[in-house]
């Protein structure tokens, strides 16, 4: 039997405008929710993401940070 989805946590985010726009885009071409989606991609993290490409993702992305919060 399936697990039901229950979305039961609420956290504050914050988005940069890209973020938001694809969060939106993939959950419209999956026919789900923008909850949804957050949910589906991190119950499933270690399949949906290349760990390799992560770690030189965000290699460049806390190297761009200071910059981007200025």
């Amino acid at each position: 039997m399936p697990k039901r989805l229950r979305l039961t946590r609420r956290f504050p985010v914050s988005l940069t405008n890209d973020a938001y726009r694809t969060l939106h885009r993939f959950a419209a071409e999956a026919e789900i929710t923008p909850d949804e989606a957050l949910t589906f991609l991190f119950e499933h993290f270690g399949s949906v993401t290349n760990r390799d490409n992560l770690v030189a993702r965000l290699r460049l992305f806390k190297a761009e940070l200071a910059a981007r919060k200025a």
